[in-house]
């Protein structure tokens, strides 16, 4: 390629056209990923922040209201809110802490725990749909690949948290 008839010299670096090429890419396969999250979940109450904490909540140990909260990243207030609307919905349930009179723990119900499951299987398809450009074995390459990544350059290992973060339009890195 030539420019006023000068010859142009072929790239040798190997590097993307453009430097920002990588976080590019990132922030429109997370763009994308959130929105169609959202739609998939969107039944649910309080939508993704819903998912998050039922997520949460059916994978680890019953948290307090509190340490969700921190986890999470979301003001205790309005986890307050969120955790009445998951009781309302029979999902989750406020629990004396057996080493804490004065503490609550957070347990998912039965409905719950279904409906995790439910909500999982609609993410997986959204995340299947977004990279279905790739075949099989490089969509499962790229899951291992970033997940590596991630963890090399997590603050917080808590995906959850992470996440949350992210979707909210954060670093990745909550405080």
């Amino acid at each position: 390629m030539t420019t006023a008839g000068v010859p142009t010299p072929a790239r040798t670096n190997p590097e993307p056209e453009f430097v920002g090429e990588f976080g590019w890419a990132l922030t429109v396969l997370l763009r994308e990923w959130s929105a169609r999250v959202a739609a998939a979940v969107g039944d649910l109450p309080s939508g993704t922040r819903g998912y998050q904490v039922l997520s949460a909540v059916v994978r680890d140990e019953p948290p307090s209201q509190a340490s969700l909260a921190t986890r999470l990243g979301i003001d205790r207030s309005v986890m307050t809110y969120l955790i009445d609307r998951c009781v309302e919905s029979g999902l989750v349930e406020r629990q004396q802490d057996p080493t804490d009179r004065r503490a609550r723990r957070i347990v998912p119900t039965g409905h719950g725990r279904r409906r995790l499951d439910e909500l999982d299987a609609r993410v997986r398809q959204v995340e299947e749909e977004l990279l279905g450009a790739l075949p099989e074995a490089e969509r499962a390459l790229l899951h291992r690949l970033l997940r590596q990544a991630a963890d090399g350059v997590a603050h917080d290992p808590d995906r959850c948290a992470v996440t949350a973060d992210a979707m909210r339009g954060g670093t990745g890195s909550p405080a």
